[in-house]
């Protein structure tokens, strides 16, 4: 991770946080073989102003090391947003939280100063323009080799998920 800012820009941001969980499971397994750090990045992010919003959106298989995994999310100050698993009869699965990721950012963004997403996924670069038409910064945690240009492109910051924010 970089350098924290100075703490006494702390009080002046207010900070909403979210996490698109299986994007940032995925990307991280597969350019590091390992897991993300959840605790780590919040301890940083809390340097950098007030988190007053924090949701993890993910992805409900009712496996018991998924369900362990939430709980230390929430323990960390995350709401965790879950859908179910649904696996169709031609053996695909669906499961995707990218419009409920965008309504809570819009929402948002009418709040905070600072959006912070965790996700490499393409698909939220308009989203992140239309935010920052309104003035709010917008920040991006992603792996640098997996995600994807146009989002590192439109965000204020893009923050590269590096050896340093991920588990021992």
């Amino acid at each position: 991770m970089q350098g924290q800012e100075n703490t006494s820009d702390k009080n002046n941001k207010s900070i909403a946080v979210f996490a698109d969980i299986q994007n940032i499971y995925y990307t991280t397994r597969q350019a590091y073989g390992r897991s993300f750090n959840y605790r780590r990045f919040w301890q940083h992010l809390s340097y950098q102003g007030d988190i007053v919003l924090a949701n993890a959106y993910a992805i409900d298989s009712g496996d018991a090391g998924q369900q362990k995994f939430q709980s230390a999310l929430k323990h960390i100050g995350f709401d965790v947003k879950l859908k179910p698993f649904i696996q169709r009869s031609d053996g695909s699965a669906k499961g995707d939280w990218d419009v409920g990721i965008t309504i809570d950012i819009l929402d948002a963004a009418k709040k905070v100063d600072v959006i912070v997403l965790l996700s490499g996924d393409g698909d939220f670069d308009l989203l992140l323009e239309r935010v920052k038409q309104d003035g709010v910064q917008t920040e991006v945690y992603g792996v640098p080799a997996l995600s994807a240009d146009s989002l590192v492109r439109v965000c204020d910051k893009f923050n590269a998920i590096d050896e340093g924010m991920l588990v021992l």
